[in-house]
């Protein structure tokens, strides 16, 4: 089983070693600026009953105990009504065109509300790591759609500069030439230029 790990600067100053497990949760430093995302949140799965007590069990003891969770239900196949959390019980919402598809609001009885940016279970460890240091900067103020928007934007400009990283090397190494060669010689036969022989041979 591995533990929901929570970095806080405001509660610990170092941050997980090379040699811990994924970090699954990251929240704006206490103090910050109010801004539109508190924290950012990567779950394993879609599943809300099996995600949330993990999520809940971190949060109670620093934002009071968590009563109300609202999704949009776009990317939640099953929105229960109730979740049993450790010791309570979470009660949970939907709003279609009130609520940003990849945010998860979270209300607590005694301090307030929350609102952390929901990072698809999917997404490559490198790229939720850029969302979640984005998602915790308190000098940006971008909506949960506009920073995976902006993370998909990267994924693709470091793709494309991948693929034209392996062009170069490609060309450099004679590929080149050999791609030269082939569009001046003998032009290759397609299936659909192919002399079928005649029938009955």
């Amino acid at each position: 089983m591995t533990a929901t790990m929570i970095h806080k600067p405001a509660v610990e100053d170092r941050t997980p070693s090379s040699s811990s497990p994924l970090l699954r949760l990251q929240l704006a430093p206490t103090g910050s600026a109010p801004a539109l995302i508190d924290g950012a949140w990567w779950p394993r799965s879609r599943d809300l009953t099996a995600e949330l007590p993990a999520l809940v069990a971190v949060l109670d003891p620093l934002w009071g105990r968590i009563t109300r969770v609202t999704v949009n239900p776009t990317f939640w196949p099953v929105v229960p009504r109730r979740v049993p959390v450790h010791g309570h019980v979470v009660k949970v919402g939907w709003f279609r065109a009130e609520q940003d598809p990849h945010k998860l609001l979270l209300l607590s009885y005694t301090v307030g509300r929350w609102d952390l940016l929901v990072i698809p279970p999917g997404t490559s460890a490198v790229t939720a790591a850029r969302l979640m240091t984005t998602a915790t900067d308190p000098s940006l103020s971008l909506t949960a759609s506009g920073l995976i928007q902006e993370a998909e934007f990267f994924r693709t400009a470091a793709e494309a500069d991948w693929d034209s990283a392996r062009e170069r090397v490609w060309d450099s190494e004679g590929g080149q030439d050999i791609r030269r060669t082939a569009s001046h010689g003998p032009a290759a036969v397609g299936l659909d230029r192919v002399p079928m022989p005649a029938a009955g041979r």
